[in-house]
């Protein structure tokens, strides 16, 4: 295999094996390539059999791209390797281990959604008000138990308050439900193959036998069950080879912990450490700004990116007067890049929170600059979309009663409350499930027409299912009966999950319907598909991680919203930090630093002074500072000394011609010659001027 294009970092990471490695790979530096190069060197030049590799990353989407990246490398040689997901690797071992577990082969898989659904049910069991203690909130906090490995019972050690006594609760019964419909969460896909691990040994051999190579990306991501997983299976023979950034770590709310990378060489006495510092992405000038930023960070392994690229522009930095005016600043220089013949989608404008977003979709919007908010809602978490899945999901698993619940009157069929509570009674009471317990009326069609589903599910193709599930369940007449734009957007969207699963058959050929469930759960992609590609990208910096562009905007830099408020007050500095270094590297050639005076957020007015990490970026390294950390004279963006009265004329760079019909302190409310009502204006704003 050619190496000859690799660095020579790169190529010493690729060709090293003998025991455990660490790569600390910097923003831009190639990773992606060193981990889809080592794989491809394992099985190509070493010889190792595909069965033998387990690579491991964070996304399906990214998984796909390195399966692609490999095949395009050894070929066939790859076909065999597990590369894949935590989730889908759980998914196989569940799969292939089930009956030990107490599992019948045919288990399903509960999206958030359900589990959420399956909580409400249990508070209404347990007679706990939902309002006061939020089903979403219980599964955030079972959803941390189990990716730190505390089970139901050892959950009640860490009880101290009343909301976690009802969690504590809750958990049992969530968990006895989700054993009972033959059922398991997201998180059980880690938890449960390591209660497997630790209790037959035997199992553990056969899978360290088979994945004598480990590789993973992103290791500074990985929660506990995610290390523990990977540490179980590499535990024999230490081949263990992983990925990741320390600066870059900025998945915390998620259940990340950063010290697993931190502890990658005490775990492993004999681990070797190679540094990826060249970065292939970015300006000298870029680089140097977000070295300096996160040279500030304690916790962190020390390295410095550096590269051979151009020195490139200072960073330019603008201090708004309000957000309307930050946004004014940044349409302003997004159509000088337009006018430059930049294309779209080499622009990205970078947040803090989502809320920041508004402000500018509208003056996007006003401008008829196309845009793409990317993470927007998810085509699976549609009702519809909801309630079809629900019953793919009943053809599949009938003791399944979250999806039973959630359909057995969707569309009505007059199933009323009573005879839920009648059905569901006896399950509870014959310790049977509620399918098994409908023996008459209306509930008995509706389990007459799962067994018709079912039957029609073993001779056909997955497109033509769908459309009889939408005929056979009334689904599609319902919404065609309706006649309203809603009803009829329900039904384009029904009629285009037809589309999801003909590229599934068109990849797989035949694909059984329970490899179709899984692939569509496992998919971690939430952004709402949009076909709008030559559009400027608008996203949180979360958002924005493995994602680069020409020009970045980041705005709103400010101490409160950038670093976020919660993160002062909760000791959390760092990981702001780290997300300011995300945002930095993600820029190529431009980057534009951008905040406000003050600032209309969340219904209320803030002033806020500008973030330090404008700051810690150092005045060599932007364009629009001065020594003594002022915005300069000549780039001021207001004249201090204009005074107004009513009855002045003005002109507006945005609003054209108007007259001053109030002055208010520091505004004045003008009525303009092409503009409906008053609008009200900052005095002595750059784009005011008398006439």
């Amino acid at each position: 295999m050619d190496l000859i294009n690799l660095n020579d970092k790169q190529r010493e990471a690729i060709l090293y094996n003998e025991g455990p490695l660490l790569i600390l790979a910097g923003a831009g530096s190639g990773k992606t390539r060193v981990l889809t190069h080592k794989v491809a060197y394992l099985l190509g030049e070493k010889g190792i059999p595909s069965e033998n590799i387990l690579a491991i990353t964070f996304t399906n989407k990214a998984a796909n791209e390195m399966k692609e990246r490999i095949y395009k490398l050894v070929g066939n040689k790859a076909l065999g390797a597990q590369i894949s997901t935590f989730h889908s690797l759980g998914v196989k071992i569940l799969s292939e281990n089930y009956d030990l577990l107490g599992y019948h082969k045919n288990f399903t898989i509960f999206d958030n959604d359900d589990s959420i659904t399956l909580i409400k049910k249990i508070l209404k069991d347990l007679n706990i008000d939902s309002k006061l203690y939020n089903p979403k909130g219980i599964k955030q906090h079972i959803s941390g138990a189990k990716n730190e490995l505390i089970n139901p019972n050892d959950y009640e050690k860490y009880v101290n308050t009343d909301f976690e006594n009802i969690v504590f609760k809750v958990y049992k019964k969530y968990q006895d439900s989700l054993i009972k419909n033959n059922c398991v969460d997201f998180d059980d896909l880690l938890m449960l193959p390591i209660k497997l691990f630790n209790e037959y040994p035997n199992v553990l051999k056969r899978y360290q036998e088979r994945f004598k190579y480990v590789l993973i990306d992103e290791y500074q991501d990985t929660n506990r069950a995610q290390y523990i997983l990977a540490k179980m299976i590499s535990a024999k023979y230490k081949n263990i080879f992983v990925v990741g950034d320390i600066d870059q770590s900025i998945y915390s709310f998620r259940g990340a912990n950063y010290q697993n990378i931190l502890n990658f060489e005490s775990d492993y006495s004999n681990a070797k450490v190679i540094l990826l510092e060249e970065n292939y992405r970015s300006t000298k000038t870029i680089l140097n700004a977000a070295n300096n930023v996160i040279r500030n960070n304690k916790n962190r392994k020390e390295k410095i990116l550096w590269c051979d690229n151009e020195e490139g522009i200072k960073i330019k930095y603008f201090r708004a007067f309000d957000e309307r005016d930050e946004a004014f600043y940044v349409i302003r220089e997004i159509k000088k890049l337009l006018e430059e013949e930049v294309k779209y989608e080499d622009i990205a404008v970078l947040y803090r929170t989502n809320a920041q977003s508004r402000i500018i979709e509208e003056e996007l919007l006003r401008e008829n600059i196309p845009y793409k908010v990317v993470g927007g809602f998810f085509f699976y978490s549609r009702k519809e979309i909801k309630d079809l899945i629900a019953y793919l999901k009943l053809i599949v698993n009938e003791r399944d009663e979250i999806s039973l619940l959630r359909v057995i009157n969707a569309p009505k069929r007059g199933i009323g409350l009573k005879t839920l509570s009648d059905i569901t009674k006896r399950a509870n009471e014959e310790n049977i499930s509620i399918y098994e317990s409908i023996d008459s009326g209306k509930a008995l069609e509706f389990k007459e027409v799962i067994t018709k589903l079912k039957e029609y599910s073993e001779k056909n193709t997955l497109t033509d299912l769908i459309d009889y599930v939408l005929d056979k369940t009334g689904i599609r007449d319902y919404f065609k009966n309706e006649k309203t734009l809603e009803a009829e957007i329900r039904l384009e969207n029904l009629e285009e999950f037809k589309s999801i699963t003909r590229s599934f058959e068109e990849k797989y050929g035949e694909i059984s319907l329970e490899d179709f469930l899984t692939e569509i759960t496992l998919v971690s992609d939430m952004s709402e598909h949009n076909d709008i590609e030559e559009a400027i990208r608008l996203m949180t910096i979360h958002s924005v991680k493995g994602l680069e562009f020409n020009n970045v905007f980041i705005i709103g830099l400010e101490e409160g919203i950038f670093p976020h408020i919660n993160s002062m007050l909760n000791n959390e500095l760092e990981e702001e930090r780290r997300l300011c270094y995300v945002a930095i590297t993600r820029a190529r050639k431009k980057l534009y630093f951008v905040n406000a005076r003050r600032r209309l957020l969340y219904g209320q007015d803030q002033v806020n002074s500008p973030s330090r990490f404008i700051k810690e970026v150092g005045d060599e390294y932007l364009e629009g500072k001065t020594e003594n950390n002022k915005i300069d004279k000549e780039k001021m963006i207001y004249s201090e000394n204009q005074e107004y009265k009513v009855g002045d004329k003005v002109a507006h760079e945005k609003y054209g011609k108007g007259v001053i019909v109030g002055v208010d302190n520091n505004l004045i409310s003008v009525v303009f010659a092409n503009v409906t009502g008053i609008k009200k204006l900052m005095k002595n704003h750059k784009s005011i001027k008398k006439i």
